[in-house]
């Protein structure tokens, strides 16, 4: 009897977990991931654990299909999709988001992050949480902060060792106006252009060179139209993991935690991908034939003091108050 009992207790306690999942609001539909890198890149990694955790943690009842490689767009037409409905999820550089709520701006100030803890501490404290809450009257919701790494200058012309060497050159950057004014002030030829355009505009000569960080070169295999790296450092890209608030006010509770979660996994998962790729990519590059040059500690502060009015006419814009919490939040974290 004791045994029938027992068998029973065990029976019971592998059915629960069964039961709780089957009593779980959740709803068979599927979800449009649209982002822009390729497949193999770590925002596409993190983009395939989140679907791998959604799909396990809803019974397969919900389906996450990933459109990499700006396949439905460029950034900007994306996070109009998403505010339209069209598209469910994105993830993109926080920045970009200037556009919705001027304060997500301050992630593309210059020279901001010393290393991507700080910018972990601060994505993830008080500063990068009270961002998001800005986002839903904008039709989007923010779940969490993934890694890109930081930003490095490449051209088809010439070697870049000191600021001067920057001068003439037609540099695609990010459509957004802190990028076209910082590259402008170093002397370069700013120009603005969604990524999917990129390598053939590189491969046409339409531009001289482009800025991103390590792992995106390589996966857009940039280094076939470009022959030289200058290890720059001048921006940490924070992306932010969006939703379409269209969708969001369509989850239960359950599908909510579902998404929640399986946020916070893969942005655990993908930020230690992020980071250990950024390393690989930079050797990888150097094996391709790609010239890599570094700037002295002087021609580095040149190149800091050069951006400065930048800085300056940016921080007016975000505002003086998000600006202040922002740098006390970094300095909290370097104590």
């Amino acid at each position: 009897m004791k045994l029938i009992t027992r068998a029973l207790c065990v029976g019971l306690a592998t059915l629960l977990p069964i039961a709780a999942a089957v009593a779980q609001d959740v709803k068979e539909r599927t979800v449009k991931f649209a982002f822009q890198n390729q497949k193999g890149h770590p925002q596409e990694m993190g983009a395939a654990k989140f679907a791998e955790l959604v799909a396990q943690k809803s019974g397969n009842k919900i389906t996450v299909k990933l459109f990499p490689g700006g396949t439905l767009g460029g950034d900007l037409q994306t996070v109009s999709a998403l505010q339209g409905g069209t598209v469910e999820m994105t993830v993109l550089n926080a920045g970009i988001l200037s556009a919705q709520v001027k304060e997500f701006a301050a992630f593309d100030l210059p020279f901001l992050f010393a290393n991507a803890q700080e910018a972990d501490a601060v994505t993830d404290g008080n500063f990068g949480k009270g961002l998001f809450t800005k986002l839903a009257d904008k039709n989007l919701v923010g779940l969490a902060y993934w890694d890109l790494g930081f930003r490095n200058l490449t051209n088809s012309k010439r070697p870049i060792t000191k600021v001067e060497d920057m001068a003439g050159l037609k540099v695609r950057v990010i459509q957004s106006p802190i990028y076209i004014d910082m590259f402008n002030a170093l002397g370069a030829n700013a120009t603005p252009m969604p990524f999917p355009e990129l390598y053939p505009a590189l491969e046409q000569k339409a531009v001289d060179g482009q800025e991103n960080p390590y792992t995106v070169i390589r996966s857009a295999k940039l280094n076939e139209v470009q022959k030289h790296l200058a290890v720059t450092r001048h921006v940490y890209n924070p992306q932010a993991l969006l939703v379409s608030k269209k969708l969001w006010d369509t989850l239960s509770a359950d599908e909510k935690k579902i998404f929640t979660d399986a946020a916070a996994a893969a942005t655990t998962f993908q930020r230690g991908v992020s980071r250990v790729q950024a390393d690989v990519a930079l050797a990888d590059l150097k094996k391709s034939g790609m010239q890599v040059t570094e700037f002295s500690p002087a021609e580095q502060a040149r190149l800091r003091e050069k951006v400065k009015p930048v800085i300056v006419k940016y921080s007016a814009n975000i505002g003086e108050d998000a600006v202040k919490q922002l740098y006390a939040e970094i300095a909290k974290v370097r104590k």
